[in-house]
């Protein structure tokens, strides 16, 4: 009975009257003191302004569920993805397993023995070649232009077959070893042997920072020379380094067809520099190319790790620029350089690249994207001309890492740390350190602080669909594209890094350019005849 008097002194006309809500009597029938009263309740309702923020919560409400549902369809994608990748690497696993066969197969029959044991072993061999190709409808170890083939590496780059001549196979390019070494010690392991378990203890086996040394097993035979434009001293040094590379060590070059134009308009002996003409011969240069040597800055430097989306020879950067943080060369004894580079071994630095894809709101699964874009330094992400903050949602390897709002955020690499992370606040890092930096640009936050992240991670930046504005993103500084709400940019570390020449070591480099270059820590010295500690 408590209840239903509360109840009742809640429907009570003296209490809905101010809200507009008329009660029943308790017979259920309307009379006409209550009509008149409703009629005038409800014109009340009808003046009074609409409730303010509904709209705004309604339609951040249903960005919400846009959101959610985008991120379960991605989730399922993925899981499709990654079970018919699964099943693309079982097919490849069992392509090569009924090649290794049919070679060991092929290898016993030629060595003449009769053996019972042979003979055996044979049976057993066409056994498990009959098993493996049933369950394969062809027989070969290369099913994609980007896989490595066995034979290849078997051979050194020679024909599967002995019947080839000699006239059609392809010219092979110079071999080369990588070994890791610290203070003059050289070291046989590979960088990712860092860590031993022994007995229960984890225990630190190798250091993963050790300078890499480059090694040739066979001379190089072609060089590309990449110049920096508009530059009266660079056309006459790349003249004059052509020329004695020629002359003195009898090198096939590649220029670009700029480059040989200018060649041949000073004389027509340089009618013997090669170059290509369109795209199509650009995507096959690192097949050709055992080593690039650049004239100009930094910006020069970029520019030849933009022309490899893949693999990338090893660059000699020449110090003809402002600033040199790549460029370690002095141009005036190139050819002291450059006779100890060919003859090897030499020290190099493995800079680390950023593989972006953009995806966009309309596409139905992340495998429709645009790229991938390859980044030496850094990819930028900026509220262009708009006048209101960026607004960009950030997540790590599917976790959410924060909401940048200011004037946008940078993806760095190490070797990009002393460019615009740096001017933005960001650290400055050895460039073998792997690495992605997470750097804002004039957060709208004082405790926003750049992040340093593994390079295993893939970040997934997203503009939501409630920014006031769009977002711009650039790659090293080109190929500005124009992020809308909804689309996303996926960065991760890119599988070819850019092994660029040493004159001492990686750590020497880096030290001085940081102090030739941005003048780090340079103050004067304190006197040292002033007060002392007693």
């Amino acid at each position: 009975m408590h209840n239903n008097n509360n109840r009742q002194s809640q429907m009570s006309p003296s209490n809905s009257c101010g809200n507009g809500i008329v009660s029943l009597p308790e017979n259920g029938c309307l009379d006409s003191t209550s009509v008149l009263s409703s009629e005038k309740s409800i014109e009340e309702l009808i003046q009074q302004p609409p409730l303010q923020g509904i709209e705004d919560n309604l339609v951040e409400f249903s960005e919400a569920l846009r959101t959610v549902a985008k991120a379960l369809r991605r989730v399922t994608e993925g899981k499709a993805s990654a079970q018919a990748e699964a099943a693309e690497w079982k097919r490849k696993f069992e392509l090569a397993t009924a090649h290794n066969l049919q070679l060991e197969k092929k290898v016993l029959s030629l060595g003449g023995q009769s053996s019972e044991s042979n003979v055996e072993r044979t049976r057993n061999l066409d056994d498990r070649v009959a098993a493996s190709n049933q369950n394969n409808d062809q027989c070969e170890l290369c099913s994609g232009k980007d896989d490595i083939c066995a034979h290849e590496v078997l051979r050194d780059g020679g024909s599967c077959s002995d019947s080839t001549p000699a006239s059609h196979k392809m010219m092979k390019k110079a071999s080369f070893k990588l070994s890791w070494y610290c203070k003059g010690e050289k070291s046989d392991r590979h960088k990712h042997d860092v860590v031993s378990f022994e007995k229960g203890n984890i225990t630190t086996a190798e250091r993963s920072s050790k300078q890499i040394s480059l090694k040739w097993e066979s001379p190089p035979q072609t060089v590309l020379m990449l110049t920096k434009p508009n530059s009266t001293s660079v056309k006459i040094l790349c003249s004059e380094i052509v020329r004695w590379l020629k002359e003195h060590k009898n090198l096939t070059i590649f220029v670009e067809p700029r480059v040989k134009s200018e060649l041949l308009t000073e004389s027509s002996y340089y009618s013997f520099v090669q170059t290509w003409v369109d795209d199509k011969d650009v995507q096959t240069l690192h097949t050709k190319i055992d080593l690039i040597v650049t004239l100009g800055g930094d910006g020069t430097v970029l520019w030849a790790a933009s022309m490899f989306k893949g693999p990338v020879p090893p660059i000699v950067p020449f110090s003809l620029g402002s600033l040199g943080f790549m460029t370690p060369f002095h141009s005036e004894h190139y050819r002291e350089y450059l006779s100890s580079i060919l003859r090897g071994p030499l020290s190099i630095t493995l800079r680390h690249r950023l593989q972006c894809h953009i995806i966009r709101d309309e596409a139905k699964s992340d495998n429709e994207n645009e790229g991938p874009m390859l980044v030496l330094n850094e990819v930028t992400i900026d509220r262009g001309i708009s006048s209101f903050l960026t607004n960009l949602e950030c997540y790590c390897d599917n976790s959410f890492v924060t909401c940048v709002q200011g004037d946008g955020l940078i993806l760095s690499t190490t070797s990009g740390s002393t460019a615009y992370s740096l001017a933005a606040g960001g650290s400055m890092v050895h460039p073998q350190v792997p690495g992605i930096l997470f750097t804002p640009i004039c957060p709208h936050s004082l405790s926003f602080r750049p992040l340093i992240l593994p390079e295993y991670v893939m970040l997934r930046v997203v503009v939501p669909f409630n920014s006031r504005s769009q977002a711009w993103v650039s790659f090293d500084g080109k190929d500005r594209k124009q992020l809308a709400p909804g689309d996303a940019l996926v960065c991760s570390m890119a599988p070819w890094p850019v092994p660029t020449a040493c004159q001492v070591d990686s750590t020497s480099d880096f030290l001085r350019s940081i102090h030739d270059g941005l003048h780090w820590n340079l103050r004067k010295t304190q006197a040292f005849d002033g007060p002392r500690d007693p």
